[in-house]
């Protein structure tokens, strides 16, 4: 007679639902306190500034927009532009961090450390003085087409360098020169470029969030918006690559799509980003980490959404800290966002090594 033990189905059936009662709990508090967070830093970046304006004040021109001319105009034309535009593009950059990594499958991948960012940088540099040269004005639309085609030309060079290099941590030692080859190319650019031609160039170069209009929040919406709901629905793709090429191949995935639809969609975010704000440093690498630690899941349906709103927070927070800190000195945006970012990826590179042992 066969004696057969296993663990009784209810208390199996019991842990299980205990285990996902707590997951689910903990998504909820993630994403409130980011909710929360959204907020509070939203409240601040209005209220705080040259001209600090009281917070009744604030809810009485957002719900009527009467009242001082000038606080009006501070608010609805300098602030809050200002702001969303740091939540979408924080976002956006974050989300193509996360996009990035998943297509390597290493963390540390990002558009700032492959060089991704240098790329849009440069053709972004050549749309600007020569456009201005011929025609006077550059449209948004023009600044991010330049920035996306630089953002593919240095994603061409990184993947060609794959082929031949398997080891990640060279292929992002190749991707850092190949953003100090385009760093050096824009230099040279603007050299010998007249100073009425960069102007703006150098401004924009610094990076930073300042200067920003509706219609430049109404077009990164739109853009981003778009490539950010794309890569929502393929969530579930994401999801069954991470298990593996061929899990994902099992599951229906064309992977020669899918792998160039990743490249795709990081690159126009990441080139929104670098059209409107200049190069920003860190954030694609250190919030999915921070989102992925938090949640305690990898899991895109939860990790996609947390990281875009992630982003935006981070953003928002450094772009306080950047033109308040030293005010009325503003602070280049990359500077604020490399203090806080860059221990972020000392500690994963730490963590990972750690784990080899």
């Amino acid at each position: 007679m066969k004696n057969n033990t296993s663990i009784p189905a209810p208390a199996s059936a019991g842990a299980y639902r205990v285990s996902q009662i707590r997951r689910r709990a903990r998504y909820v508090l993630v994403f409130l306190v980011l909710i929360l967070a959204f907020c509070c830093i939203t409240v601040l970046n209005i209220n705080i500034g040259n001209v600090p304006i009281p917070l009744s004040r604030i809810v009485e021109i957002l719900l009527t927009k009467a009242g001082n001319s000038t606080e009006v105009n501070i608010i609805w034309k300098i602030r809050l532009p200002r702001i969303f535009m740091a939540a979408i593009l924080g976002g956006a950059l974050s989300l193509s961090g996360f996009l990035l990594q998943t297509f390597f499958e290493n963390p540390i991948a990002g558009p700032f450390v492959l060089g991704i960012s240098s790329g849009a940088k440069m053709v972004v540099a050549f749309a600007m003085i020569y456009f201005m040269e011929a025609f006077g004005i550059v449209s948004s639309y023009t600044l991010i087409l330049a920035a996306f085609i630089g953002s593919l030309l240095s994603v061409g060079f990184i993947l060609l360098f794959s082929r031949r290099i398997p080891n990640m941590s060279t292929l992002l030692v190749a991707g850092i020169m190949i953003g100090y080859i385009c760093t050096a190319i824009t230099d040279f650019t603007v050299t010998f470029a007249a100073d009425s031609d960069i102007v703006n160039l150098h401004n924009w170069s610094k990076g930073s969030f300042s200067g920003m209009s509706w219609s430049n929040v109404g077009v990164a919406g739109i853009v981003v918006g778009i490539t950010t709901l794309i890569t929502f629905l393929m969530a579930k793709p994401i999801g069954a690559y991470q298990l593996g090429e061929a899990y994902a191949q099992s599951m229906g995935v064309n992977i020669k799509v899918f792998r160039t639809a990743l490249i795709l969609l990081s690159s126009i975010l990441s080139a929104t980003v670098t059209a409107f704000a200049g190069p920003i440093s860190f954030v694609g690498i250190a919030v999915p980490f921070l989102m992925k630690h938090s949640l305690n899941t990898s899991k895109p349906l939860v990790v996609i959404p947390a990281t875009f709103l992630g982003g935006g927070v981070f953003c928002m927070l450094c772009d306080l800290i950047a033109r308040t800190a030293f005010a009325p000195t503003e602070l280049n945006i990359s500077t604020v966002t490399s203090i806080f970012g860059a221990p972020v990826v000392i500690y994963m590179m730490l963590r990972k090594k750690g784990g080899r042992r």
